[in-house]
């Protein structure tokens, strides 16, 4: 007879896991299980999870999702222990890109998946996924944790989300009201945000950076600005949508792709945006990595925020009600451009 071989000898221990599901139980014992949306229906550790949507006020609601992940910059926050923020990361990128659409984020899920599950890291991760949902009044309902050796490098992670939020179909912002002489807003970014890490890696080996460096013209250590989560822009928006209701005509969460390609994916075909580069200041860690890298300006546009995590367009006639709302609800915005009438031949967007 062979020698017994258990699932624990293949790399999978079921009581870690275990473990790390009560510790996510007890995360969400205390948290509100109901917000303006939906509430909460059961709990934590069944198959499924499950919520009762709100839908008075909606004339024709729809579901509105979202999924996205943190991408390489959890490979540094790994490498250098720092876990605390990847969960807001994670429910930034998925939530953002619902509130743009004009969708009030109704619950979040989690898959996270690792080649030795770690309780203690489990723990920090959901937790800052959980707080990030309160932040965005969104309900963290479920999700799945995945111990998979030989799928993962010993001491990797990975992280995705998933979001559904809802909204009335007349209130949906999809860009289509957008025309010439409309303002592009700049909402400030909170640094690199997650994307662009890739690049941003291969600069630190290649340059020598050191985390706790600080660099020239910073005024933080490196991988404290590295590591700086992505902003949530949910409340400040919903807010501005509230208040100025049609006079919010697009809205685009500035991340992968970086400026020229996001705000192009909510204007029309007939309408062109002009950027105005010295209208916002760019936080110096852009100016550090493109002079590193030797990127052009174009290449950079198209990799990174630049200091802009969300652009909205609005009537220029609404622009400084708009800017003084989002400033009301803590954010830092600027005036960065205008809509044009696109000429035959012309980009969707110029930024000079």
């Amino acid at each position: 007879m062979s020698d017994r071989i258990t699932y624990r000898d293949a790399g999978v221990n079921i009581d870690a896991g275990n473990e790390a599901v009560e510790r996510i139980k007890k995360i969400l014992s205390g948290s509100v299980r109901k917000v303006a949306g939906c509430e909460e229906v059961g709990g934590i550790g069944g198959f499924s999870g499950a919520v009762r949507p709100f839908l008075q006020g909606y004339d024709d609601p729809l579901l509105v999702a979202s999924t996205d992940g943190v991408g390489t910059k959890l490979l540094l926050a790994l490498e250098y222990g720092r876990l605390d923020d990847v969960g807001q990361d994670l429910v930034a990128m998925c939530v953002n890109d619902l509130v743009v659409c004009g969708a009030r984020p109704l619950f979040f899920l989690d898959y996270i998946a690792t080649a030795k599950l770690d309780p203690d890291e489990i723990e920090i991760i959901v937790s800052s996924i959980q707080a990030a949902c309160e932040e965005s009044d969104c309900l963290l309902i479920g999700g799945e944790t995945a111990e998979m050796p030989g799928m993962y490098a010993p001491g990797h992670t990975d992280l995705a989300g998933f979001a559904v939020g809802i909204a009335d179909r007349k209130k949906v912002i999809d860009g289509h009201r957008v025309k010439p002489g409309d303002t592009v807003l700049g909402i400030a970014s909170s640094g690199i945000h997650s994307n662009g890490f890739s690049l941003v890696r291969k600069i630190i080996e290649h340059t020598g950076w050191e985390p706790n460096e600080v660099l020239e013209g910073c005024e933080s250590p490196l991988i404290d600005i590295l590591l700086k989560p992505t902003k949530l822009y949910v409340r400040p928006l919903l807010k501005l949508f509230d208040e100025l209701g049609t006079s919010v005509k697009a809205c685009a969460h500035i991340t992968g792709g970086g400026l020229t390609e996001n705000i192009p994916r909510v204007i029309p075909d007939a309408c062109s945006v002009i950027l105005r580069r010295n209208s916002w200041p760019e936080p110096p860690i852009f100016e550090k990595i493109i002079e590193e890298a030797n990127l052009p300006d174009d290449e950079a546009d198209r990799t990174f925020n630049r200091g802009i995590g969300c652009a909205v367009v609005v009537d220029s006639k609404k622009a400084d009600k708009a800017m003084k709302i989002l400033e009301n609800a803590g954010e830092t915005v600027w005036k960065i451009g205008e809509i044009i009438e696109r000429k035959k031949g012309k980009p969707p967007i110029t930024i000079k």
